[in-house]
């Protein structure tokens, strides 16, 4: 689930100091616009013992519980709990030291085929973002065991996006109600990604496409996960990234975000 927040936004370019607005349109907060984007998401869900689950809500990210609706250490510091509340019903919350993060109602479908998903994510500051997910099936599991896909089809609240100078040349992306930042040089190098979201090993790349694109390249343990194309309209005033996984099989992610200030 920490995953899945950082899905909800990331981005990236080139800048200059001294004169950001002229030579670097990409600089400033952007505000996504979900009514024009598609954020999609992946899951893996696993017995591996009585009452026992491995969830897998990315590369790099598994956690494995027993449903008993306690507080388990889990992935970067945090706790998972996991209970089953009615047929057919789940409760995930994850939080980290002691405040809750994410809160999500599963709730499988009467024919077993689709996964529906009330995610609720709350940020150290500003307003809860809620998502609804509903998931599909794609390795003829059963039950709740299965790998599932699923798009959000809306959300609740805004998230925002800055993008500031970084070491002359490079670019920092401030996701702070996801908690990831990627600070990149355009070298081709790659640099951590560091945040209390982050996937340990996790690290990014990019490169200049033109003066309206990048491409960035995502690599956890220096596998390669993910490419992110950025693009930036001809009247400067919309940003968007479309992720695509590593495994094509996989669905793309696109992120459609207003300019909010320059």
């Amino acid at each position: 689930m920490l995953t899945r927040v950082s899905q909800l936004l990331l981005v990236i370019l080139l800048v200059a100091p001294g004169s950001v607005g002229a030579q670097n349109p990409f600089i400033g907060k952007w505000k996504v616009n979900l009514s024009r984007s598609k954020p999609t998401d992946e899951m893996k869900i696993e017995v591996v013992g009585a009452n026992r689950y491995a969830l897998t809500f990315g590369p790099g990210a598994v956690d494995t519980i027993v449903a008993n609706g306690t507080d388990q250490a889990a992935l970067q510091e945090t706790t998972l709990s996991m209970a089953v509340t009615g047929p057919n019903h789940w409760k995930i919350v994850r939080k980290k030291a002691g405040r809750t993060m994410i809160l999500a109602n599963w709730t499988l479908s009467p024919d077993g085929k689709t996964l529906t998903d009330e995610f609720n994510f709350f940020p150290p500051a500003g307003d809860a973002i809620h998502l609804h997910y509903v998931y599909e099936r794609t390795a003829g599991g059963s039950g709740i065991l299965d790998t599932w896909v699923a798009a959000s089809d809306g959300a609740s609240s805004v998230n925002e996006l800055e993008i500031q100078p970084y070491k002359g040349d490079g670019l920092s992306f401030d996701n702070r109600t996801a908690q990831i930042t990627r600070n990149i040089k355009f070298d081709g190098s790659d640099y951590p990604d560091i945040g209390p979201s982050v996937v340990p090993g996790s690290t990014s790349s990019g490169r200049r496409v033109n003066e309206l694109s990048l491409e960035i390249t995502d690599k956890i343990n220096g596998k390669i996960t993910d490419t992110r194309e950025i693009e930036l309209s001809p009247d400067l005033s919309i940003l968007t990234i479309t992720v695509q996984p590593l495994d094509k099989t996989k669905p793309n992610t696109r992120l459609v975000f207003d300019r909010e200030t320059p």
